[in-house]
Formats: C-alpha cells, structure tokens, sequence
C-alpha cells in the first residue's frame, strides 16, 4: 500500500505493521480528521485477522499533535470491551493498568505493531469471558472437551435481528507444512483450521443436531492441496469435538502427505517432456503447476503451455499453446478462442480415432491463435503435441 498523505512518523508505524504482523492485517480506508491539515491523512480502519474472520477497528491519530498516542475505536458489538480498565470488587472501583499506551513513544516504529498485538490478545480473553458465560448446557460441555488444545480462538455474536451463535477456529494438525515443501515461499506458517458454528441455546441432549463446520486455510496454500474437496467425516449422534477432530486431523495428514508427494510427480513429468520437445523456458520449481515450452516446426514457432492441477496425474492437464506468427487479421492482436470444430478434431485424435486427421483452413478462422482448456489423458500428450505441431504448422504456411 502507498503512505502518500501520512506524516512520516505515522508512516513509518504503518510501515512496520503491515510487514511484521505475524497476521496478514490490512488497512480498509484512510481520512484525514483535522480541518487545518487537510491533505494530512491521520487516522484508517485496520482489518485484524481473528476467529477466522476480521475485525474492524479505527486508529485515529491527531496530525496536530503528532507526538501523542492515537486513539482506538473498537466495532458497535464491543461496546463491552475495557481492555486497559481493571475494574475492583467494590462498586466504583477501578483503575487503568500499565499498557502500550502509557509510555507511548510515536518516534519508534514498533509502537503501532506492539499496541495491536496486545489490544488483540485482550481482545481474545474478552471473547472467551462472554463464551464462558453464556447459558448453555453444551456449549459448556464442548469447552470443557477441548480447553487443553492450544490456539483456539472464540467468538460469541448476537444481535436483534439474528440469534446468538458462537464460532470456534480450531487449528488442525501438529503438522509443519512449510517445513514439508521444498523452496517454500510463504512467508507465514501455513495452518489448517475447522471453523466449528454452535447455535446457543438452553439445554444440551445428546442427539442434538451438527454443528456447521467448514474447514479453512490461507489462499496460498491452495497452491498445494484444495481443502474445498476435502469431504468433511460425518458428525454423529451425541458426538463432541473432541471426538471428532482426531478422525479430521487423520484424515487431512494423510491428504496432505499425498499432496506433497505429488509435487514430484509433477516435477518427473515436466522433466519426460524435456527430451521431446526441449527444456523449458520457464516451469514453476516449487508445486510443478506449470511448464512452458518453446516448439518449433521450419519456420512456424509457438509457445506450448502445461498446467497441472493438484490431483496429476488422476486429473488430466490443460495446454495452451501461442503463437504471434498467427494474428487477428483486422486488429492485429492476439486471438484468444479455441474453435468448436478444431476442439472436437484434437480431441478425436486425442482418443485415438483420426491419427491421420489433415487440416482445412477453409473450415478453420485463420485468426486461430490460441488452443486453451484442451484437456488430454496425459499418456496420450507426446501424440497430440506431436499431431498439433504439424496441424499449427500448416496453419502456418497456408496463411
């Protein structure tokens, strides 16, 4: 994000944030708050990443007076939520306790970073008080199953409009995936969480229907393994989490280990095509999603491109191949549409029924730049790149 508009003390703070949170936050908006300074942005809502989801909370600074320590608005559902006012036993009696806040010093450029961290971990404790004292027989059976497991957050919402649910993050699986992954590029520890929704209610009985569960990741570990396809265990009658997340983490360790295992079989692929038609000009070396050859045919040279979804080879892969040789005759750009007629032509020959299949311009857009989301059974790749190198070559001499 640019700091154009923020004093260069505040900027330096933000700066700090956004690349040492050990949380992805970010910033939602940023206005100005003084009528003297007016083109002087001094306050922004910061998305904090908590129970799965984010929370909104506005830090307001005063460009005035840059020396002081900013101010922070909590959302209208925390109007509960003191974190730095420890309240006695006697009516009356409280008092603030020593915090980032009492000895502010708006000149180091950790201060904004440390102040969120802690008013987070508060903020965790006060959603775990209101958790703690809803009135609900298996809500306080499920949190006593599962307190001993470490890092769970919790999060108890209601409103007028909408009854009162409370939602859980549970991290799955004491399982080290970045460490699994060779060249791993993510810059935060990779985690699998259930997000596991009770509706809150009086009485616990035994046969009282599921909870919504969904299970939850960072999207950068989508570049390894899908959780979207993970199919979910049953929950059964009676059941409790603690019963139910040793058979998920169970069944994820096994997925994930298949996951991991499959990058090299992606890898041995990209290297079979090597000797058939060159190394690549560029292939993704970590996960093995995509290669890019460059094929050449006399005169007629063209890009062919692989992708490969994180089930290879159970999923067949995608090829597009490119050329500029071939161009939209009246705009003289890339074309990028895969003809009906040519798709049925390779995928015939792709099955083996027309090997000998010669191609007819006059039946064909000489326009034709593009072959993409032809998918193929991958024993059969080297015959139909082998097939359309010849049937792009004569597209090529004929135009």
């Amino acid at each position: 994000m640019p700091f154009d508009g923020f004093s260069p003390l505040i900027s330096s703070q933000l700066q700090y944030l956004l690349n040492h949170s050990p949380r992805t936050i970010q910033i939602e908006q940023a206005w100005s708050g003084t009528r003297y300074f007016t083109g002087s942005l001094d306050r922004f809502t910061l998305l904090i990443p908590y129970c799965l989801d984010y929370i909104k909370w506005d830090i307001i600074y005063n460009a005035e007076f840059p020396l002081a320590a900013p101010d922070v608005i909590f959302g209208p559902e925390d109007d509960g939520f003191h974190p730095f006012l420890v309240v006695g036993r006697e009516e009356g009696d409280s008092r603030l306790v020593k915090n980032s806040l009492t000895d502010w010093n708006n000149k180091d450029p950790t201060r904004l970073l440390a102040l969120v961290m802690e008013l987070r971990d508060k903020y965790r404790s006060y959603q775990e008080r209101r958790v703690g004292e809803v009135d609900d027989d298996r809500l306080k059976f499920e949190i006593s199953t599962i307190v001993s497991r470490e890092g769970i957050e919790m999060h108890m919402s209601s409103g007028v409009e909408k009854p009162g649910e409370v939602k859980f993050a549970v991290p799955l699986m004491d399982m080290n995936i970045n460490k699994m992954v060779l060249g791993c590029p993510w810059s935060h520890p990779q985690k699998i969480y259930l997000q596991v929704i009770y509706p809150v209610g009086r009485k616990y009985a035994p046969a009282t229907s599921a909870p919504r569960l969904k299970l939850m990741c960072a999207p950068e570990l989508k570049a390894l393994f899908s959780i979207d396809e993970v199919k979910l265990p049953a929950w059964l009658d009676g059941m409790c989490m603690a019963e139910y997340l040793p058979r998920l983490e169970e069944l994820l360790q096994r997925q994930v280990s298949e996951a991991v295992m499959l990058i090299d079989v992606r890898r041995q692929f990209i290297e079979a095509l090597s000797p058939v038609i060159g190394r690549p000009l560029e292939a993704d070396p970590v996960f093995c999603r995509k290669a890019s050859f460059l094929v050449c045919s006399g005169p007629f040279t063209f890009l062919v491109h692989f992708f490969l979804s994180t089930h290879f080879p159970k999923q067949r892969p995608s090829l597009m191949f490119q050329s500029i040789q071939v161009m939209f005759f009246s705009l003289f750009q890339p074309f990028s549409f895969i003809h009906e007629s040519v798709a049925r032509k390779i995928s015939r020959h792709a099955s083996g029924a027309n090997p000998f299949f010669m191609c007819h311009l006059s039946k064909i857009p000489v326009s034709l730049l593009i072959v993409a989301g032809v998918w193929i059974r991958s024993h059969q790749i080297l015959s139909c790149i082998t097939y359309l190198i010849s049937y792009f070559s004569c597209a090529a001499y004929s135009w």
